[in-house]
């Protein structure tokens, strides 16, 4: 029996975030603190008291989720995980979890990957949406077909759950998509409020500029493996950490591929560490016996 302690990732902010944990212990609230001079701004007074349309601006949501996430963690008496993941930002909050990123040099390249984000979303306009009760294989093969027949960029992105799998790509790609989605027989091809294609090419300027950052950070060896997004299976290896890590900015978050191979490793309890529960929900969906819960 195993203890895996999972992370998430943007889109489970809300006004009020961390405050509890900010007031609870002198390492959380030291944490705040630190973060908002790492930042040059108070990030804490924005997640505590800012609008949830405050929240919604990439340089702020990420930064957010990341530190909620961090102080969750830190707020669990004795935590020892066997095993880490995250969903796509939730990565950097397992890399903290696990050792193998310091809390600081993981905030810095998470301010940088949200900006740099921010601007590839400018420079390309572009989006996601949500596929439900289609086949993975389907879903792809609609995906490649789009692309190849319009040359409009969209791929599969998120492999959430069974029956959920998020796309990523150009406007008019997902518009097109979507569209083909239904007419394949998915229940459901919803276009995302989010502000751009992440986990796509589309985020090729971004990944250039993350690169940089990561190979000049430190990367210790990790006291547990981490579950990659873009492998779907346990790395220990500080070095293919980092390249993984950057691959995933325009690679596929294998959520569902990275759950199998946890409990196939081992994993019975599953903690949710930040904002929401979301994939307390995803796991459950992707086994059933599995014992979660959640930590916010």
């Amino acid at each position: 029996m195993k203890h895996a302690y999972i992370f998430p990732g943007q889109g489970s902010q809300f006004s009020g975030m961390g405050k509890s944990l900010y007031e609870s212990n002198d390492i959380t609230k030291q944490l705040f603190e630190q973060a908002n001079e790492i930042l040059g701004f108070p990030i804490s007074e924005t997640m505590f008291f800012g609008t949830d349309e405050a929240l919604k601006q990439t340089n702020v949501t990420q930064p957010a989720v990341f530190i909620h996430s961090v102080a969750a963690f830190l707020n669990i008496p004795d935590a020892s995980p066997d095993m880490v993941a995250g969903h796509s930002l939730g990565e950097f909050s397992a890399l903290v979890a696990n050792k193998t990123l310091e809390f600081a040099d993981a905030l810095k390249l998470v301010s940088i990957r949200a900006k740099a984000m921010q601007r590839a979303c400018e420079m390309s306009p572009s989006t996601m949406a949500a596929v439900l009760n289609l086949a993975d294989d389907k879903v792809e093969e609609i995906c490649k077909k789009v692309w190849d027949e319009t040359g409009e960029v969209v791929v599969a992105a998120n492999y959430n759950c069974p029956g959920q799998l998020v796309i990523s790509g150009s406007l008019k790609g997902i518009e097109i998509a979507c569209e083909e989605m239904k007419a394949a027989g998915a229940k459901r091809a919803l276009v995302l409020p989010v502000g751009g294609a992440f986990h796509s090419a589309l985020m090729m300027p971004a990944k250039e500029e993350l690169e940089a950052a990561i190979h000049s950070t430190i990367f210790n060896t990790p006291i547990c493996p981490v579950y990659q997004n873009v492998v779907g299976k346990a790395i220990s290896d500080p070095a293919q950490i980092k390249e993984n890590l950057i691959a995933q900015l325009t690679g596929p978050v294998r959520w569902t591929q990275c759950v199998i191979a946890m409990i196939e490793d081992g994993a019975t309890h599953f903690t949710e560490c930040g904002p929401g529960k979301v994939l307390q929900g995803l796991v459950s969906k992707i086994n059933k016996e599995a014992i979660t819960d959640a930590v916010s």
